[in-house]
């Protein structure tokens, strides 16, 4: 059986790859290890936090699921960050570990132009550097015209606990032992990278008399730009919160010999994420630190299942000790003393290609119509797995249709910023996204995704006419709103004056706008309303939004010029068959670092580590010289 687009492997990637491929309308297949184990959450039992939360909002706003999912299964939501300003501000959900993968299964499965098979991807058909098909573990043979990689984890995995190291994925399932090595043989520069996960332990062995609650919001919250939240908040169910001790602490000093990354196994070569570290890490690297914050997080409600039932995930607690120490380790810790680990924490080594092997569509280099997403880029978490692997699959399809692709810049979505890292910069270890790693964060914005991103959703089939329609009145009740304060004034007659007391503001001697008024930090349109000094009707969203823009025009404005000088490098195009040896004076670094990314323009070249602006003008000289003949030209 052919296909056009083939997707490997069932994580948040691949079902955002294949989702996006099928909707779009080209036949695809979903190959995975094991059915079961489809949009599974090996990991934390969370949906977004600070900066991912933004990319679920994008990756909704694209017409992508992982939103609607999370809507669909979270037990609690929370808005991180709500007093530190609009830029920062992020939805994270605790997601239900049983609901969240059947709700995503149930999705697939009513997919049309969708297929999912249970097979091992070992080895891939390519034909004069064009990607043709996938090979099975049984030999069987797949073609197919474009391939999106999506392997996770699973890339010779090894589980690492102690001196022991165990060939096996997560859930002890079989790894890939072949597909990275067959990669190599294509040209790809392999990375062994290694990650971790905590201790679960049973929720009925804690005394939660000795932690501190930590409750979702007081308002209901969604991701999805689509649907009104649907859930009772006396259903909310609380983490809980508590904090390392000087025993604990002690006990990794005496033992860290033990742990596989500190002298247990002599044969690690993968590196492990630097922003979100292992304790026995934490230990080492701040060591002046007298205690850790630990979350208690619930991994589902749903009742008498067997793997996630009782189970509490130890949120900050990965490490790679033996099981003896482990439970020295955890009985260590308050209102743990008694607890029962159901399952130990381990470290995983993987293998996964360097970035700077791709395009900023996720095609690679070395091969056409071969993307990849997800940890195999070397990126570490669901939300950054996702996001890549719905550009991926919406790529691979435009690709076949002859389009022009999608590529997100830096100022118009948190993707965009990750991808372009990825790509541009590479990476040394896991990449975790995080709000600093963006310029432009109060143009990236929570509560803006769909403002940004769905018509592009729309232009690209995954966002329909009815939401495109949505979208459209909404920013139409934006302008309508914002016209009518800059065209009310507020006076101060006898009556205003008595109104404004009520505000606790400084009292006006001339007239205002609303739209002026707005600008003091203590007043809100609300305000305004229940005091009887502004007359509007509108959704809380549309609120929202004007006076987002209107706080914080002075700081917004100045980003969207900061936005423009960037835009102007980004037109500055680098031909694709420019030959850096021929450019005298660049330096090695420079000349070294530009031939492995082929930067498509100056502003990407000016991301690149290693070259500075004394390399990008000699650049901008020589191809003024030998492409353009015009100083105007770049």
């Amino acid at each position: 059986m052919n296909y056009e687009i083939i997707v490997v492997g069932g994580g948040h990637a691949g079902c955002e790859a294949s989702l996006a491929s099928a909707r779009m309308g080209h036949k695809t297949l979903l190959v995975t290890g094991n059915i079961k184990n489809i949009a599974d959450m090996p990991c934390n039992p969370s949906i977004g936090g600070s900066a991912k939360g933004i990319v679920v909002r994008e990756i909704d706003a694209l017409g992508g699921e992982m939103g609607k999912n999370a809507d669909k299964s979270q037990i609690q939501m929370k808005m991180l960050n709500n007093k530190k300003g609009p830029a920062i501000r992020a939805l994270r959900a605790q997601a239900d570990k049983v609901t969240y993968p059947q709700e995503m299964w149930k999705t697939l499965c009513k997919t049309k132009n969708l297929e999912i098979k249970e097979g091992l991807v070992e080895d891939l058909i390519v034909e004069n550097s064009k990607i043709v098909g996938i090979i099975l573990e049984n030999g069987e043979k797949i073609l197919s015209q474009a391939v999106v990689l999506t392997t996770g984890t699973y890339l010779k995995a090894d589980i690492l606990v102690g001196d022991t190291r165990r060939r096996e994925g997560p859930h002890g399932e079989r790894p890939s032992n072949h597909l990275s090595d067959n990669l190599k043989k294509l040209g790809f520069e392999i990375k062994r990278l290694k990650t971790g996960t905590p201790q679960r332990i049973d929720k009925n062995t804690i005394d939660f008399t000795k932690t501190k609650v930590e409750k979702g919001s007081d308002i209901p919250l969604t991701f999805s730009f689509d649907d009104k939240p649907n859930y009772s908040m006396e259903d909310q169910v609380p983490c809980h919160l508590i904090y390392t001790t000087a025993e604990t602490h002690k006990i990794i000093r005496d033992n860290l010999h033990k742990a596989s990354m500190y002298g247990g196994l002599d044969d690690i070569t993968g590196i492990g994420p630097r922003y979100c570290p292992s304790i026995e890490d934490k230990i080492v690297r701040f060591a002046d630190k007298e205690k850790h914050q630990l979350f208690l997080e619930p991994e589902s409600v749903i009742e008498n299942d067997s793997t996630y039932g009782d189970t509490i995930y130890l949120q900050g607690f990965s490490t790679s000790m033996p099981h003896d120490i482990q439970e020295l380790m955890v009985h260590s810790l308050p209102g743990l003393e008694h607890a029962k680990i159901l399952k130990y924490a381990y470290a995983i080594e993987y293998d996964s290609i360097y970035p700077t092997q791709l395009n900023r569509t996720l095609e690679t280099k070395i091969v056409e119509n071969l993307y990849t997403a997800g940890q195999i880029n070397g990126t570490s978490g669901y939300e950054e797995a996702a996001c890549q692997g719905l550009i991926a699959g919406i790529n691979a399809a435009l690709k076949l249709e002859n389009k022009e692709p999608l590529i997100l810049k830096r100022n118009e979505a948190y993707i965009g910023v990750l991808i372009d890292d990825l790509v541009t910069k590479g990476i040394r270890d896991p990449y975790r996204l995080l709000t600093s790693r963006a310029e432009y964060r109060l143009l990236l914005r929570h509560d803006n995704a769909d403002l940004r991103l769905r018509e592009l959703g729309y232009r690209v089939g995954l966002i329909s006419e009815m939401q495109y329609q949505k979208l459209q009145d909404k920013k139409a009740k934006i302008i309508e709103l914002t016209d009518i304060l800059k065209n009310t004034k507020i006076t101060p007659t006898k009556e205003n004056i008595q109104k404004l007391e009520n505000l606790n503001t400084p009292m006006l001697k001339d007239g205002i706008s609303c739209y002026d008024f707005l600008k003091r930090p203590e007043i809100t349109i609300t305000l305004l309303k229940e005091n009887g000094l502004l007359k509007v009707n509108y959704d809380d969203e549309i609120i929202e939004q004007v006076e987002i823009n209107i706080k914080y025009e002075g700081y917004i404005i100045k980003e969207q010029k900061e936005a423009e000088k960037m835009l102007k490098l980004e037109d500055k195009k680098i031909p694709s068959d420019i030959n850096y040896d021929n450019i005298s004076n660049l330096a090695s670094e420079a000349r070294q670092k530009l031939k492995e990314v082929n930067p498509t323009s100056i502003g990407q070249a000016l991301r690149i580590s290693g070259v500075n602006p004394a390399d990008i003008s000699i650049l901008m000289v020589y191809l003024r010289k030998e492409y353009y003949n015009d100083s105007r030209s770049i």
